[in-house]
């Protein structure tokens, strides 16, 4: 059975036809999604997906992307929501300096805050970083400093060098259909080291839909194909990869494991 650490389920693209795309995933063998929000306005009908369907979580936060319209972003305001007992993650949240649709120091403003929400909770904090290992690595490390708090490095793309810093954290690292792609050589060299105790693996979807459904809208369902491609570089079985990147999920946002039981 596996496990979609991160799509949006709410994104045009497969809010549309939310009932098929469960029933997708259910029937490719998914057992749990985390359903991941991305602004405010969304917080609501994220969490509200988590209540109606047992196999779906939610996060609470404000991607690098909407930092600007966020301004006042408080983690007073992460921890009160992420109370809700279908919420078991903060973010996604991070630094994305390839796009910069919003200005860095607010992305940076945000991202601290969302790292004391995590470290307060005691929450994953689900991290994006684009083109800013450096300041991603360097913030994470100094908060880490301030007091102990768990995460995960979403769609790694990173260098294996941020990869080493990421798991001297403690961190996770999840793997997307990126991993897939003809030109990952880099990142499948990085893929194939990850500690098995530390994997995860997502679909991002409605984005990056791996080999063999590029070009389509990505779906929950097709994190059965990233397995698959993964289990293969790492030479391992499908069953055993999708068994342990499950426990995995389950063992970093523990709140999953104490709702269930």
């Amino acid at each position: 059975m596996f496990t979609d650490s991160h799509c949006h389920l709410n994104y045009k693209g497969l809010r549309q036809d939310e009932a098929g795309v469960l029933d997708r995933a259910r029937a490719a063998g998914v057992e749990a999604m985390l359903n991941i929000s991305t602004r405010q306005s969304e917080w609501d009908e994220v969490i509200a997906v988590a209540e109606r369907e047992p196999d779906v979580w939610a996060s609470v936060g404000i991607h690098p992307h909407e930092a600007d319209a966020h301004p006042d972003v408080q983690t007073a305001t992460l921890v009160e929501r992420a109370a809700h007992p279908r919420v078991v993650g903060i973010g996604e949240t991070g630094l994305d300096f390839y796009y910069d649709h919003s200005d860095r120091d607010r992305q940076r403003a945000s991202f601290r805050a969302h790292i004391a929400a995590a470290r307060e909770t005691g929450l994953p904090l689900i991290v994006h970083t684009r083109d800013a290992e450096e300041d991603t690595a360097a913030a994470l490390e100094e908060e880490m400093g301030k007091g102990a708090f768990p995460g995960v490095i979403h769609c790694f793309t990173a260098s294996a060098a941020f990869a080493e810093r990421a798991l001297g954290l403690g961190f996770y690292i999840s793997l997307s259909g990126i991993v897939t792609f003809k030109n990952a050589r880099d990142l499948q060299a990085t893929a194939a080291t990850i500690p098995a105790d530390r994997l995860l693996i997502e679909t991002d979807s409605p984005f990056l839909a791996p080999v063999p459904h590029r070009g389509r809208p990505c779906e929950p369902a097709f994190v059965a194909d990233t397995a698959r491609f993964l289990a293969g570089l790492r030479g391992v079985a499908v069953e055993d990869l999708a068994r342990q990147t499950s426990a995995n999920f389950v063992r970093l946002f523990g709140k999953v494991g104490r709702k269930a039981s």
